[in-house]
């Protein structure tokens, strides 16, 4: 749990040898979190001389890194916050992940996982596992209280205790509304799927979109206004993964298609008219950006197969994302100039340096609307129409 794509654990019942199929199966040929491409020397990334990655409590930035606002993301089991003059460690747990903004950036919402001993009937007969259990956690962004449980992944039915996967939590832009995928309240009855989270009444809502067999879906991404949910639908094909980024409409609560075979993790641009992706192919992932309306690949922001998760900057003049060399992934920005949606990327730079980040934990960014330019940036094409106003939550 909490590494690479969503699991297809549908039910403890499953037997030992099939739950260890499954996640052999899951890792490496569905859509993994990290790429899968070779590089030269065969272990992954862009090949060249492995590197040491920095110790646990310690992100090492370069002074090339200067960005505006600051992006959240998950080292060593705890929640960092890295800005133009600073990083941060948030959290102090060591079993933190996938954390995500509030869109005022008052709050980061996160999962928070634990090791615990689960007990539950396999082949017909009871027996003490060893689980991960996952809960939907927020804090303060600036670290001035402690961290808040919102729900937890663990299941009880009498004596039986197990838990539910509980993955990518995206806060709504009204606040009310947490999307995520997971397999709760019964883990035994349902597939990891996209759900809504009411942060009020602390209920789950499934979407009740369409499921790949037990593949599951992942991703889930907001537009801004609330209207459109982005999300990737897991697919296969033979051996090897088939993503498709499908968009949903919560006033309709209908889902489409919005790519082909072949995208994932997809993240808007500030006037919702583009997406970041990542573009996964036998050789590797690169992020990429498509047309939000058509899901039309418009430009290759990278080229080495290493590349993965990206972030929009809100300031809509950067993209940044995962890149992994060897075993070791850091963060990296693409500076993008031109008018939309013809782009160039000008340069890429690396805001953090053998600092080894979760590559199960895509990194967002936030910027203070007092910091954000009065006009799109050039290169921001004006917002095509669009609700004037939040929808209400799912």
């Amino acid at each position: 749990y909490g590494v690479g794509p969503i699991g297809t654990i549908i039910s403890p019942a499953l037997s030992l040898a099939g739950l260890l199929l499954i996640a052999i199966v899951t890792l490496n040929l569905l859509n993994a979190e990290a790429p899968f491409g070779s590089g030269p020397n065969g272990n992954g990334g862009n090949g060249g001389t492995a590197r040491t990655p920095a110790p646990s409590g310690v992100v090492v930035v370069p002074d090339e890194a200067v960005f505006e606002g600051a992006i959240v993301y998950a080292k060593g089991g705890n929640i960092w916050v890295q800005t133009n003059d600073d990083v941060k460690q948030v959290t102090s747990s060591g079993g933190d992940s996938m954390p995500s903004w509030s869109a005022d950036g008052e709050w980061i919402v996160y999962i928070h996982s634990t090791n615990e001993i689960g007990y539950w009937p396999v082949r017909g007969r009871n027996g003490y596992y060893d689980i991960v259990v996952p809960d939907l956690m927020r804090v303060r962004a600036d670290g001035s209280a402690e961290p808040e449980e919102l729900a937890t992944g663990f299941v009880k039915n009498g004596r039986l205790e197990w838990s539910a996967w509980m993955r990518q939590p995206a806060l709504s832009p009204d606040g009310t509304t947490i999307a995520l995928v997971t397999d709760a309240p019964n883990p035994d009855e349902s597939n990891v799927v996209l759900q809504f989270f009411n942060v009020e009444t602390k209920k789950l809502r499934r979407a009740g979109v369409r499921e790949n067999g037990v593949l599951g879906h992942q991703d889930p991404e907001w537009r801004r206004d609330g209207r459109i949910l982005l999300y990737t639908e897991n697919g296969r094909d033979g051996s090897r993964g088939a993503p498709v980024i499908m968009r949903y409409d919560t006033q309709e609560k209908k889902a489409r298609p919005l790519t082909a075979v072949g995208y994932m993790q997809p993240a808007f641009s500030p006037n919702g008219q583009f997406l970041a992706a990542t573009r996964t192919t036998g050789l590797g992932t690169d992020v990429v950006v498509l047309d939000a309306r058509t899901g039309e690949q418009l430009l290759r922001v990278t080229d080495d197969g290493a590349s993965f998760a990206p972030t929009w900057s809100p300031a809509g003049d950067g993209i940044a994302f995962l890149h992994i060399v060897g075993q070791t992934v850091d963060l990296r920005l693409a500076r993008l100039e031109g008018t939309a949606p013809a782009w160039t990327v000008t340069e890429t730079v690396n805001l953090t340096e053998v600092s080894g980040l979760d590559a199960a934990s895509r990194p967002d960014w936030f910027i203070p609307a007092d910091q954000l330019p009065a006009t799109p940036p050039p290169g921001t094409a004006a917002p095509s129409a669009s609700p004037a106003a939040s929808s209400p939550a799912p």
